[in-house]
């Protein structure tokens, strides 16, 4: 069961999405054809197989136009949904339900698609001990969205933001002066609750890092044989995190040699978006 978002966190980036849509007059289209009290029924279908996350953007778009409208949800979030299934029905204020149509198909096809992408990933390290994370390569003003896609898809978060833990990056290592010197200061400059993760990028970075046992090191653009070199090393004294360049057709070989995490950015910036039409009833 996946845990929903709060509408106090949707709501905000649904009204900016209805601002940019209605424009400075509003929809003259249905103003001009629709009668003002004219009533409306329509259903969500997918027109291809998928993972369904956003259902909340979806009702709360209409929401925001029609205070009364009835959002019935069929398939909740998580929920895998063949071609031609119905995921939610909506009725209410013709004019309200057309207008914020688009925007509601917006966020929830992009969300259902993020959620999709990331079962493909999750299904194809099935068996092995790595989990599928996400990145912080998102649509900006949209990360906690799809991030929570990335849930519904049955991923898992990486940090939010940087004030989440400390990510010792590549550039950040040549700021430093070295590997060594970073952890130090990270080290030093941290609190007892907070995580500490480094990014490397060959074995020799991979082994001075391991003496300071940070809670996680990022292997990153290793090959196969480094991978697993790396994990009979670190003998499960820190988390190894697989990054870099993961696509489809290489997440199973990185899996099976034994990391603990493989992060995937193209679950959130490359994600096709899950077709849903809106049909009336």
């Amino acid at each position: 069961m996946i845990s929903p978002l709060p509408d106090l966190l949707i709501a905000p980036v649904v009204r900016a999405a209805l601002v940019e849509d209605l424009g400075r007059a509003g929809d003259i289209t249905a103003q001009a054809c629709i009668a003002e009290d004219a009533r409306l029924s329509a259903v969500f279908v997918t027109r291809q197989p998928g993972i369904v996350a956003g259902l909340d953007c979806a009702r709360l778009a209409f929401a925001e136009l029609d205070p009364s409208v009835r959002f019935e949800v069929v398939a909740p979030d998580g929920s895998h949904a063949a071609p031609g299934a119905v995921l939610a029905r909506v009725e209410g204020n013709a004019r309200a339900v057309l207008s914020a149509e688009r925007t509601a198909l917006n966020l929830f096809g992009r969300l259902s698609g993020v959620a999709t992408l990331t079962a493909a990933y999750v299904s194809a390290v099935a068996g092995t001990q790595a989990r599928i994370v996400d990145t912080r390569k998102t649509t900006p003003g949209l990360r906690h969205l799809e991030k929570y896609a990335v849930r519904c898809g049955g991923g898992v978060n990486h940090r939010f933001g940087l004030d989440d833990a400390i990510l010792i990056k590549d550039n950040h290592v040549v700021a430093c002066g070295g590997v060594s010197e970073a952890l130090l200061r990270a080290r030093l400059a941290c609190g007892h609750l907070t995580k500490i993760e480094i990014e490397v990028d060959g074995l020799d970075q991979f082994d001075e890092a391991l003496r300071y046992t940070p809670d996680v090191i990022m292997l990153d653009n290793f090959n196969l044989g480094d991978l697993a070199t790396a994990v009979r090393r670190a003998a499960g004294r820190v988390t190894l995190e697989a990054s870099g360049g993961v696509t489809l057709a290489t997440v199973r070989a990185i899996a099976e040699t034994g990391v603990d995490v493989i992060s995937v950015g193209a679950l959130t910036h490359s994600a096709p978006v899950l077709d849903i039409g809106l049909d009336a009833a």
